[in-house]
């Protein structure tokens, strides 16, 4: 059996969202794994964090292949470099860790030092899109990393609500998911009647910035911040949508925009990493969606500007959308694609 370590997790976030259905993914198709999470303050530990690590590592069987949430693995390059030769060690990327926002140019240096060791330690490294591979292999020189995009769960149509004037955003209110670009972009619509709703966690001082703007503009009755949410609460805002807007600077693939094609919604984004392979194509070579440069409000306005006063393009992007819902891939080609290479390291 697979040993799959993952961060301790207080709320619920994309890379969570993956672990968790890719487990449930292969233990149905048979190949079942045990999660083990880690607490500690990931993707920069304590040294407490490093040894509750060291111990879950020196406490399984030589030989033994174990699967590892990235957000940890990297941030323990130290704890890798002991355990890479008794164990399979492979490493399942989300988000290389110097693109997280906010960072001073030192600290992504140092989380890009750290990834680099950490990955160099593992027998083999596992990307969530093509665009976070060839990354990997092009910042770190490694001759191969998989890729194995998330997997999409089927859902009902969302009826939205007047078809236009709904925007939600599934992102947490951090710096690389470029809530305050989205909010520049909207002080250019003027006095159209949009609503926003924000869905994601949103502790920390960028949060508060952000709720700070709402107020300072006067939003209070326009944006909503629902905090994370899931079950019934995350379907009911995801079904109240017209179109799913997701401003980020940096996106290794943006499973938001895969839920919301899943539900028939329409999508504007930024064109940054695998967030184009996510978006994708429906079966008659249209697009489902907008994409704008990342961190350019003047041009995510004039995408919300289109979506907001063409009925025809809204039209076309609800259909295609539609058509683009029955090509997404399941979680179990995801389970399909990581059991293969779970068992070639099993028996290499």
């Amino acid at each position: 059996m697979t040993v799959f370590v993952v961060p301790e997790s207080a709320a619920p976030s994309g890379g969570d969202v993956y672990d968790r259905r890719l487990a449930e993914a292969l233990a149905a198709r048979g190949s079942p794994v045990r999660m083990v999470q880690v607490s500690g303050s990931w993707p920069v530990p304590s040294a407490d964090d490093r040894a509750g690590l060291a111990r879950v590592l020196a406490s399984l069987d030589e030989g033994t292949v174990v699967l590892l949430d990235g957000l940890v693995a990297c941030a323990a390059p130290e704890v890798l470099t002991v355990h890479g030769r008794r164990l399979r060690l492979v490493v399942l990327v989300h988000l290389p860790l110097a693109l997280e926002g906010g960072l001073t140019a030192s600290e992504a240096a140092d989380r890009h030092a750290h990834e680099h060791r950490a990955l160099r330690s593992a027998r083999r490294v596992v990307a969530t899109s093509d665009w976070a591979r060839r990354h990997l292999q092009e910042q770190h020189g490694l001759a191969e990393v998989a890729a194995i995009a998330p997997g999409t769960d089927p859902a009902p149509s969302a009826p939205g609500t007047d078809g236009r004037s709904h925007l939600v955003c599934v992102a947490s209110l951090t710096p690389r998911k470029g809530h305050d670009v989205l909010f520049d972009a909207l002080v250019r619509l003027g006095t159209e009647p949009w609503r926003l709703t924000c869905v994601g966690a949103g502790p920390g001082a960028h949060a508060d910035d952000l709720r700070a703007t709402v107020d300072e503009r006067g939003w209070r009755d326009r944006v909503r911040f629902t905090g994370p949410l899931s079950g019934a609460e995350l379907e009911g805002a995801r079904a109240a949508a017209d179109v799913c807007v997701l401003a980020s600077r940096a996106e290794t693939f943006g499973m938001a925009v895969t839920e919301s094609l899943a539900r028939g919604v329409p999508v504007v984004a930024t064109r940054t990493g695998g967030v184009s392979e996510a978006l994708g194509r429906a079966p008659d070579g249209s697009r489902p969606g907008l994409l704008v440069p990342p961190g350019d409000p003047a041009a995510l306005s004039g995408a919300l500007r289109e979506w907001w006063d063409d009925p025809g393009l809204r039209r076309r992007l609800r259909r295609s959308a539609g058509l683009r819902r029955g090509t997404l891939a399941g979680w179990g080609q995801a389970a399909a694609g990581m059991a293969a290479l779970l068992d070639r390291e099993r028996w290499l």
